[in-house]
């Protein structure tokens, strides 16, 4: 069953929650960072992008970048941006997304909880992402990044959760630029805490990472490197734990650099080996599964997955694997998307719009638009111990960071 428990969240005032929280730190390249905040001496960017206050080119992987996250950290501390609880609580965070909203519980979920798989994984990850996330904790010593995980709905914890916010003020409301509203409830009681704690003890046998398996794996590893010095808040990692009947999954996109050497038309041939490929109008976003947009030299064309060119099973009928077997693997030579250089990820939320401009700069050559994986194909793969390929799913709306932080 799921343990998860209660901490003292270094969180902002009220007076500042709403500059000062961020998108997360994954979702914002160093430029974008740097628009983003804008004079913003608030923004919570300045300790998970911390290289915006450094020197433009500088390594965002070196040392240096590290030990500027820690000492802004400290920074808002002292200037009274931030504070820590001074007991522990679990926190409400509702979302409000374009009318849809979801509502979950922000706690600290076990790390032998992620090594034995209560909470259950269906991605890889990339060496390189965790070990940038490892330096930022082991150097800030907190978690700023927070774990999106599902479960599987259950009303009694619903109840709860609804009850607490039709009774009680939130600690924060706000809307962010992005028209996201954010809201934030604290939950202090020490008798609905332990009733919370014990729902999950009791009547949850598994969790599931919806967006985070790097800062997850993370918190594990940072937990091992401590050995001795292990701390019991090390033994944790900042979590919020949705009902998966609430929770929306967008497209996650690829973006390729070249055509492992092969001329336009050659690619289009070997494209006809597995698909119906077509020429269609601008910006074109599958419909329905083993369908697929792909950008190449200023023309969007659909492709349709042929019978016969997939496997039936939950991991080779998903279209992210269709395309990895039949385009990225075959024709592009792109073996391991997690180490591969060549190729990069766009999340659904940046739209066709994004996959033009990259390709269009001539950085990438080729974009590719997906169909979105379902909710229960994600559960369904995690329960049977299978992975997808990487980035296979892109969940909107996005915490933002800074609101609710956890010191280990």
């Amino acid at each position: 069953m799921a343990i998860i428990k209660p901490f003292k969240a270094l969180r902002p005032t009220k007076e500042v929650a709403s500059r000062l929280a961020s998108k997360p730190y994954d979702v914002l390249n160093s430029e974008e960072a740097r628009t983003e905040v804008n004079s913003n001496s608030f923004s919570f960017l300045h300790i998970t992008k911390s290289e915006i206050d450094l020197p433009e080119g500088i390594d965002t992987h070196s040392q240096q970048v590290y030990d500027k996250a820690k000492e802004n950290l400290a920074l808002f501390q002292q200037k009274g941006f931030l504070f820590r609880e001074e007991k522990p609580c679990y926190y409400i965070y509702q979302l409000i997304m374009d009318r849809r909203n979801q509502t979950g519980l922000v706690c600290t979920s076990s790390v032998d909880d992620y090594e034995n798989d209560i909470i259950r994984k269906h991605e890889l990850t990339r060496p390189d992402k965790e070990l940038d996330r490892i330096n930022h904790i082991k150097t800030t010593g907190a978690q700023t990044g927070n774990v999106f995980i599902a479960y599987q709905t259950n009303e009694r914890l619903n109840k709860e959760i609804e009850d607490w916010k039709a009774s009680h003020q939130p600690e924060y409301d706000f809307t962010a630029d992005d028209g996201v509203k954010h809201i934030i409830w604290i939950v202090n009681d020490d008798e609905t805490i332990s009733r919370i704690t014990g729902y999950f003890a009791e009547t949850v046998p598994f969790t599931y990472i919806a967006d985070g398996h790097h800062r997850a794996a993370s918190a594990a590893k940072v937990r091992k490197a401590l050995g001795k010095n292990v701390t019991e808040e090390s033994n944790y990692f900042l979590t919020t734990l949705f009902p998966a009947s609430q929770l929306r999954i967008l497209d996650y996109n690829r973006v390729v650099k070249d055509l492992n050497g092969l001329s336009k038309e050659v690619f289009l041939h070997r494209l006809e080996q597995d698909f119906l490929v077509g020429k269609v109008a601008n910006g074109f976003v599958p419909a329905q599964f083993h369908e697929f947009g792909m950008y190449l030299d200023g023309n969007w064309y659909k492709l349709i997955t042929k019978e016969g060119t997939y496997e039936n099973d939950p991991i080779g009928i998903l279209d992210v694997s269709i395309l990895q077997k039949n385009v990225l693997n075959k024709i592009l030579a792109i073996k391991d998307v997690r180490t591969d250089k060549r190729i990069d990820f766009v999340g659904g939320i940046r739209g066709t719009a994004e996959l033009e401009k990259r390709v269009d700069s001539g950085e990438m050559m080729v974009a590719f638009s997906l169909h979105p994986v379902s909710m229960q194909q994600l559960i369904d793969i995690a329960d049977t111990g299978n992975i997808m390929p990487p980035k296979s799913t892109w969940f909107e709306p996005k915490l933002r960071d800074g609101l609710l932080t956890h010191l280990i």
